[in-house]
């Protein structure tokens, strides 16, 4: 009896959340109480070599050694074995462990009680467990059957413990790279609010406010205008800020897979379904989630959504049970979220649920001072990404840039100034200064926010074309913009349509039609 306590005891420490030193002392316990014996070792091995990891009864320089199995008889003979080895106790073959029994260092160098078992995994040697005891007949009332389950328990142990610490190893390294990641991807994607204007430092000061709170918070403004950076923002204000930022694009989830992109499955809950998965809230837990785009969320996951933000509990699509969890919400909308409650394509309690705290990013209009600093910004994103020189706006070009409309706001500004960048960088050798004049903007790339406000910079006859082009519609505008960059594209080369087609960045036929359409030809 007490050889199966022992036995089973080693079994029930493979399901115990136990650290590698724990798991391997107690094994040894166990082994003692199977095996009466002065001295026991458990070593791994790896290539050849055995190394111990847990020893009774050896002096401590022990567990420093690394053993050699060509080197030693004994463990050579082990590591080839299929079963437990029981050593003859007048065999000549020199015991490993000879001067290191703790007890009397040349002992092992009599005649004495040896036994070792090999520790296999679907029959990989993966290490050793040796017995030693001074009395030769010590292992007489030890059968073979109860040797082979505690070799079975053993191997299944030090398995387990490797596993784990590779995992707690992988776990450790994966969490330190995504961290650098994220924050690698929130400098790529200027993960600060930008702007010195007014309106961007009440932002500032709303987010630095409600951010500590834990409230849940519902961001309004015009697309592009930078509502995810606002998110992250409150994120990196919140106790929360170490914790993961999960993102859910509301618009890009198909109500067929919304409900299990959000609240997760069990296995066989719909066809497809071949394997269990946690949702974005579960996996949010701790951390913030950020609802982009809440208010294209089907009306059919409404509901189920609104109580996950009540309760606090989410339960996975085919489960029968619910699962607490503890995460920040923060959503953003470019709709008029007040209207779409009104016409019923939002629900007012979810509505009310989300709208606790309200953050209205300002478009790119209404903060034209920080334009030419974003424009800045931007400027040497496209030197990184483009791998071009240093990137110079001229005046020209910041005044242009300026007047724009700009009804994408601050995502427009941003593909606007890559496509100059990219325009003035045309010939310009590698590492040298790239000047960006409002010409680079590109015929066949003019942005309708800058059509009305080129003219104004091109002297005094250009103003008086403004002044006189303000009535007029949008369409005239832009079409007269363009005729005036081909104009000096032509001029510029001297009339080659095509040198003034590669400066304009477009194909020569296309140019023509261009040309043709606005009477140029």
């Amino acid at each position: 009896m007490p050889n199966l306590e022992a036995l089973l005891s080693v079994a029930l420490d493979l399901t115990t959340s136990l650290g590698a030193e724990d798991r391997y002392r107690r094994l040894l316990e166990a082994v003692r109480h199977v095996v009466p014996c002065d001295a026991a070792c458990l070593l791994r091995y790896h290539d050849g070599v055995l190394v111990p990891l847990a020893a009774h009864g050896l002096a401590p320089e022990a567990l420093g050694r690394t053993f050699c199995t060509k080197a030693h008889p004994r463990l050579d003979i082990l590591c080839h074995a299929e079963a437990p080895v029981r050593f003859p106790p007048d065999t000549e073959l020199p015991d490993p462990f000879d001067g290191l029994l703790a007890s009397d260092a040349s002992s092992l160098a009599h005649v004495h009680a040896c036994l070792g078992c090999p520790l296999r995994v679907e029959g990989t040697l993966i290490g050793l467990l040796t017995a030693d005891a001074l009395d030769p007949r010590a292992f007489d009332g030890v059968d073979e059957a109860t040797l082979s389950w505690l070799g079975a328990l053993a191997g299944a142990a030090v398995r387990t413990s490797q596993l784990i610490d590779a995992l707690e190893h992988s776990a450790e390294r994966l969490g330190l790279v995504a961290d650098d990641l994220r924050r690698a991807a929130e400098r790529e994607r200027g993960a600060s609010l930008l702007g010195t204007s007014a309106a961007m430092q009440r932002l500032r000061d709303e987010i630095a406010l409600v951010g500590p709170s834990d409230l849940t918070v519902l961001i309004t403004g015009e697309t592009g205008v930078g509502k995810e950076l606002a998110a992250r923002a409150v994120h990196a204000a919140s106790r929360r800020r170490g914790e993961p930022l999960l993102h859910v694009n509301c618009a890009a989830l198909p109500e067929s897979v919304a409900e299990s992109e959000l609240f997760g499955h069990v296995r066989g809950a719909f066809t497809g379904a071949e394997q269990s998965r946690p949702g974005k809230l579960e996996v949010a837990d701790k951390g913030t989630l950020f609802l982009d785009e809440i208010g294209e969320l089907p009306l059919s996951i409404q509901p189920k959504l609104l109580r996950a933000l009540q309760e606090g509990e989410v339960q996975r699509v085919g489960a029968d049970r619910s699962l607490r969890v503890d995460v920040r919400i923060v959503a953003a909308t470019n709709r008029d979220i007040e209207r779409e409650v009104a016409e019923g394509r939002f629900r007012a309690d979810l509505f009310h649920r989300l709208n606790v705290y309200r953050l209205a990013v300002p478009p790119l209009r209404e903060r034209r001072s920080d334009i030419a600093l974003l424009a800045g910004h931007f400027c040497d994103e496209a030197r990184a990404r483009l791998g071009v020189g240093p990137v110079r706006l001229t005046k020209a070009a910041r005044e242009l840039l300026a007047s724009g409309a700009w009804p994408g706001n601050v995502r427009e500004l941003e593909n606007t100034v890559f496509r100059m960048v990219l325009q003035a960088s045309r010939g310009v050798p590698r590492g040298a200064p790239v000047v960006v004049e409002p010409d680079h903007l590109g015929a066949g790339l003019l942005g309708a926010s800058l059509a009305a406000a080129a003219p104004a910079r091109r002297g005094e006859e250009g103003a008086k074309e403004a002044a006189t082009s303000e009535a007029a519609p949008l369409g005239e505008q832009v079409d007269a913009f363009q005729r005036g960059l081909i104009e000096r594209a032509v001029a510029q080369h001297d009339g080659n349509w095509a040198a003034a087609a590669r400066s304009l960045g477009m194909h020569r036929s296309n140019l023509h039609h261009l040309a043709k359409r606005l009477g140029l030809r």
